[in-house]
C-alpha cells in the first residue's frame, strides 16, 4: 500500500467515525478517487488532511468532511442526473461520477483557468464528464432538467434558474448566505406544485458564487 493509499484510508476511517461518511456509495467513491490528483503539485503531501486547500485563481478544494457531508445529504445514486455548479479542481465531479455514472454528470465553471485545470485533471484520470465554461448562477439550460443541482460556491440566495431547471422531487444542495464568510448548507426539495421544502445542515464557509444571479465580480 502506498503512503497516499494509507493516508486516504485513514481519512476515510476518520470521516466514518465522525459520521460524515455514512453510505457505502460515498465511501466507495472516496476510496476510488485520489484527491492528490486534483491539487497543485506543491500540495500533494496535504491531500489527505481534512482541510480546504488552495488551487489557484482565488479558488479552493473543499475539506473532505464538507464534501462527504454534501454528497450524503444529496442522496445520490446511480442514474440520476446531476448539475454541479463550480467545477474547481474536478475532485467533486469525479466523486459524483463514481456514484451516479459519468454520463449523468454536468459541471460548470466560470473562470477559464480553473475550467482548464479541472478539465485536465478529470481527463488525466479518466473521467469523461461534461464540463462547461460559463456562468453557473444561470444553471445550464441545455441539459435540464436535473435530479440534483449541487453548488460548491456560496450563493447569496438560490437562483431562480436552478429552481426552474430542477425536476419535480429533485434537490438543490448549496451553501447560502448574505455574509461572505459565513453561510448555511441548505437542501431544497422541489414539490409537485413547484414549491420547495428546505432543510438546513449547519454553518459553513465557501468561496463566493460569482455571476449574474450571484455575487458580483470581486
Amino acid at each position: 500500500m502506498s503512503i497516499s493509499d494509507e493516508s486516504r484510508n485513514k481519512m476515510i476511517s476518520y470521516l466514518e467515525k465522525i459520521r460524515y461518511i455514512k453510505s457505502d456509495s460515498v465511501k466507495n467513491a472516496f476510496l476510488k478517487v485520489d484527491r492528490s490528483n486534483f491539487i497543485p503539485q506543491n500540495l500533494k503531501d496535504e491531500a489527505y488532511k481534512d482541510v480546504p486547500l488552495p488551487i489557484g485563481w482565488g479558488q479552493t478544494i473543499s475539506a473532505p468532511s464538507m464534501i462527504a457531508l454534501m454528497l450524503e445529504v444529496s442522496q445520490l445514486k446511480y442514474g440520476i442526473k446531476v448539475l454541479e455548479i463550480g467545477t474547481g479542481s474536478g475532485y467533486n465531479a469525479a466523486l459524483i461520477a463514481e456514484i451516479c455514472g459519468e454520463e449523468n454528470v454536468v459541471t460548470i465553471e466560470r473562470i477559464p483557468e480553473v475550467y482548464q485545470f479541472g478539465m485536465e485533471n478529470l481527463k488525466r484520470v479518466g473521467y469523461n464528464v461534461k464540463i462547461v465554461l460559463g456562468d453557473g448562477t444561470k444553471g445550464f439550460e441545455e441539459d435540464a432538467p436535473y435530479d440534483r443541482i449541487i453548488a460548491t460556491a456560496a450563493a447569496p440566495e438560490i437562483p431562480k434558474s436552478w429552481k426552474d431547471q430542477l425536476k419535480e422531487g429533485g434537490m438543490i444542495i448549496a451553501p447560502v448566505g448574505k455574509e461572505r464568510y459565513y453561510q448555511e448548507l441548505l437542501v431544497l426539495k422541489k414539490n409537485r406544485d413547484g414549491t420547495f421544502d428546505t432543510n438546513k445542515y449547519g454553518g459553513c464557509i465557501f468561496v463566493p458564487l460569482v455571476g449574474e444571479d450571484g455575487w458580483k465580480e470581486l
